[in-house]
């Protein structure tokens, strides 16, 4: 089963992700901001991490970067409202990008597609 980490401070939307990717038959871990990803990255295990970039503490931006430099591997999929990230450099690291809707559609997908990805390369 693959895991996924869910990196979203609004506490209603991060519950919504987590049932939603449970009941798709992830493994979902969640954290409230950039620097609890980072420390959950720390300790492993991850197979993509969904990652929104407006947060207290530390942003999506800096903790993708820590992250990048932890598991240059891992997935890292950008899920926020706002636009122009793509202007910032930090945010190349992300291997994709998906604007938040209440249709989750387009962050299954792109999950599936990372997960697919990081198993293959895995394998070969």
């Amino acid at each position: 089963m693959a895991r996924v980490l869910v990196v979203e401070d609004d506490a209603n939307q991060r519950k919504l992700y987590e049932m939603e990717l449970r009941r798709d038959g992830y493994e979902v871990d969640t954290a409230k901001n950039g620097r609890e990803a980072i420390e959950k990255v720390k300790a492993g295990g991850y197979d993509v991490v969904v990652m929104d970039l407006k947060m207290p503490e530390m942003t999506g931006l800096d903790a993708i970067t820590e992250i990048a430099s932890i598991d240059k591997d891992l997935p890292i999929i950008i899920n926020t409202a706002y636009g122009g990230w793509q202007d910032d450099f930090k945010s190349w690291a992300a291997c994709a990008y998906v604007l938040k809707s209440s249709d989750l559609t387009e962050l299954r997908r792109r999950i599936r597609e990372a997960v697919t990805s990081r198993s293959e390369g895995s394998e070969g």
